[in-house]
């Protein structure tokens, strides 16, 4: 967290003292509205005069309170702010580049006959799969594989739980095994493993017909989120034909009745659609989220 305003040096009376006093005193804390704001976080922007005030605004939105370094700004609203931001987030990323051009792990052939054999074998299935650099941690995750014998695949998935902010990894999942199947040791009231059930409560307390399942849609701009629906009565295989999935599928399960209260899914796509025919220019500075049916 930033702090909101800082005492000025100087000693007890000085202007700088008093500056920074008027300062704090323009805002409040947005959370109980009792107190001054200390805090401001980093990536919500809203004042917290305390601890728990900022634990309590981090639940609320659900923020995780960590500065979102390629968030979209508008010419408007860019500052001298928002170039310092953008020139540290450079600086970062030129560290990060020479520390990756000096590790010789990084410089393996990238040619892998393994890799190769997945994407083939995908393609067959009508499945677009793209596989990152070595290096990067959905690569080193990725357990994803293809039994030559059964003619199947043996994927490597990560579930997705917003409501409750909990995900999941399941591996060696079989291609032909039903979405149902496999999400029922997560959702179903009874079969579900106690803690799971207790940390996912808000999902096993509500009706199966509102439970959606969602997988983003890959090769897409930075500020245009869409998601693909994907059906409990089909295979996870007839589930990811035609989507290309980058390394192994991440799938978000989400309630139809709160969904909009997320920020990275946004609207519907009927209601993104008539935002957009009345108000494209709204576009430009906030996340546009659809949700496309895959049957």
């Amino acid at each position: 967290m930033e702090q909101g305003a800082g005492a000025a040096s100087g000693p007890a009376g000085s202007p700088g003292l008093a500056c920074g006093k008027r300062k704090m005193a323009l805002h409040g804390c947005e959370t109980c509205s009792g107190e001054e704001a200390k805090y401001r976080c980093p990536r919500c922007m809203k004042y917290s005069c305390s601890l728990p005030c900022v634990k309590k605004h981090k639940t609320a939105l659900s923020c995780n309170g960590i500065r979102e370094k390629a968030a979209f700004v508008s010419i408007r609203e860019f500052n001298e702010l928002n170039l310092l931001s953008d020139y540290r987030f450079l600086e970062d990323v030129g560290r990060m580049t020479d520390g990756a051009a000096r590790d010789v792990s990084l410089h393996r052939p990238t040619t892998n006959k393994f890799i190769n054999y997945l994407k083939n074998r995908a393609r067959k299935h009508n499945i677009h799969l793209k596989t990152l650099p070595i290096g990067f941690t959905k690569r080193r995750e990725n357990s994803t594989t293809f039994n030559k014998k059964e003619q199947r695949f043996y994927w490597h998935l990560k579930l997705i739980f917003p409501h409750s902010h909990a995900e999941y990894t399941v591996k060696r999942v079989p291609d032909d095994k039903m979405l149902g199947e496999i999400l029922k040791p997560y959702l179903d009231p009874e079969e579900s493993d106690p803690v799971i059930r207790q940390k996912l409560k808000i999902y096993t307390m509500s009706p199966q017909s509102d439970v959606q399942i969602l997988m983003k849609i890959e090769n897409r701009q930075h500020n245009s989120v869409s998601y693909d629906e994907l059906h409990t009565s089909k295979s996870l295989l007839d589930n990811l034909k035609d989507k290309v999935i980058i390394e192994y599928p991440t799938l978000l399960v989400v309630l139809k009745k709160l969904k909009n209260d997320m920020g990275v899914l946004g609207q519907d796509a009927s209601e993104s659609t008539e935002d957009l025919d009345s108000d494209s220019s709204s576009l430009s500075s906030e996340e546009e989220g659809e949700i496309r049916d895959s049957s």
